[in-house]
């Protein structure tokens, strides 16, 4: 099946085509680094780390960028702010959340971009698309010499097009001091420096010293890393405008062809409100990997349809590591019954058909996760009625299924956090099991049943079988 994809400029449902053959580009926008990373940097995150493996499966070359913005309002008014209590400037502290987000992205199975470009590397390439905007009459400097520089979007028809708007009815831009204006609605392309700021956040330029607005950031940098036309251009719900649809016309106004697809993945909910700070109901990266494993807060994560809204709540973890528990036991269980069976190592990783159709449906998580656990119990089933072949079958299948989530539970990428307190845990139960065997050999049942029924109350589940007693967390 063709891959398909929800254009969010198209506002439909698209067969994937790329510009090269065999070949996928993608532009997803990255962190400001003013503050932690929250768990809605983690689920968008995630979500295109899900789509990149995805492509992967499907055969496509990926190129991967995600921008750090590393020069913005935002970091200088955090730093402003900071350093009323410490000496920190405002580079040390973005490369300080930048490294933050780093951690929180690399601790979830993310994996790495193929580049990662900092704004503050790029401000050249802003300064030759800035002046090529003004060449062809869409941006102006401002007439009072403050060194701003501004995207006339009155000179482009287009304007509006990515979120379905008329300029006539749009507020205006709220990203830039109005002082040179000929529009509210025009927005910043450059902006220059205020006495109040900083001068190392400042870069010489043909209008004067200042530094690049939000917008042209993301147009430079994709352009840069990826050409003047590429496939794919993703980013959180809350994106869509101003950003995107600003980087779109600034784009396109300079002739470049940009973005093929549009995709927006939806924002979190918690506790059935939105996430803000003037709620203080934002959840952060270091208190959700505090409460779950990593493991588990990958797959409550991603296991929404990437454009849901996703609604988080502290039980949800609870039920993804049950969840992960499932599929970690049936592995191990299986493994445990073939080794040394002519079935040993049977299984080859397939992903199944309907587990495959939903992932090229716009990426369809949920029901690939539904046919992931559907295998799970009909291998637990064949298992327990010893049909050791299909047994072997549907391991492979899910191996191939969780391998392409980036989530198989027996990748050492999860074991460093786990491994002291699965160690101690594996003693205790393992302690507890030769208690309950001696009981039985004395034939002092009631201790064995009071022993299993003690493990069974602590969550754990033990098996007895050809090759001895085992136990798993779970059922």
């Amino acid at each position: 099946m063709t891959v398909r994809l929800y254009d969010s400029k198209a506002q439909a449902l698209r067969d994937f085509v790329p510009l090269r053959e065999g070949r996928v580009g993608m532009y997803v926008c990255g962190p400001t680094v003013q503050s932690s990373p929250h768990i809605g940097h983690l689920r968008s995150a995630l979500v295109y780390d899900i789509m990149r493996r995805w492509f992967s499966y499907r055969g496509y070359d990926v190129t991967f960028v995600r921008n750090v913005t590393d020069i913005d309002d935002k970091i200088l008014a955090a730093s402003a702010e900071e350093r009323e209590t410490s000496t920190e400037e405002w580079w040390a502290l973005a490369y300080r959340v930048e490294l933050e987000f780093t951690a929180a992205y690399a601790s979830l199975g993310i994996l790495a971009p193929t580049y990662e470009p900092r704004a503050t590397a790029s401000v050249q390439q802003m300064q030759q698309l800035i002046a090529r905007l003004i060449e062809l009459g869409h941006a102006y400097p401002a007439p009072d010499a403050s060194g701003d520089v501004y995207f006339d979007t009155g000179s482009w028809p287009s304007y509006g097009e990515l979120t379905r708007q008329s300029r006539e009815h749009m507020e205006a831009a709220a990203d830039a001091d109005p002082r040179g204006k000929r529009d509210p609605r025009d927005f910043a392309l450059w902006k220059g420096r205020k006495p109040e700021e900083p001068e190392s956040a400042a870069w010489e330029s043909a209008w004067g010293p200042g530094r690049p607005g939000w917008h042209i950031e993301c147009s430079a940098m994709a352009s840069r890393y990826l050409g003047e036309e590429f496939d794919l251009h993703g980013g959180g719900l809350d994106l869509r405008f101003p950003h995107h649809e600003n980087e779109l016309a600034q784009s396109t106004a300079a002739g470049h062809g940009f973005a093929r697809y549009w995709v927006h993945n939806g924002l979190v909910n918690v506790g059935g409100q939105k996430m803000s700070k003037s709620l203080g109901n934002s959840v952060y990266a270091g208190e959700l990997l505090d409460l779950a494993s990593p493991l588990a807060v990958r797959y409550l994560l991603g296991a929404a349809h990437y454009r849901s809204t996703l609604d988080y709540a502290p039980t949800s973890l609870a039920e993804a590591e049950a969840a992960v528990d499932r599929i970690r036991s049936f592995l191990v269980r299986v493994e445990r019954r073939l080794a040394g069976t002519r079935y040993s190592g049977v299984g080859s990783p397939v992903i199944p058909d309907a587990f495959a159709a939903a992932m090229d449906d716009d990426l369809g998580v949920p029901q690939a996760l539904a046919v992931l656990h559907d295998t799970v119990r009909a291998g637990n089933q064949a298992l327990d009625d010893e049909e050791l072949h299909d047994a072997a079958t549907m391991h492979g299948q899910v191996v191939a299924m969780v391998e392409v989530l980036g989530i198989d539970p027996r990748d050492e990428h999860w074991a460093p956090d786990a491994a002291p307190a699965a160690s101690a845990l594996d003693s205790l139960v393992t302690r507890l099991i030769e208690d309950r065997q001696a009981a039985r050999a004395a034939k002092d049942f009631a201790a064995a049943d009071r022993i299993r029924a003690e493990l069974s109350d602590a969550g754990i589940t033990i098996e007895d079988s050809q090759t001895g007693t085992h136990w798993s967390l779970g059922s």
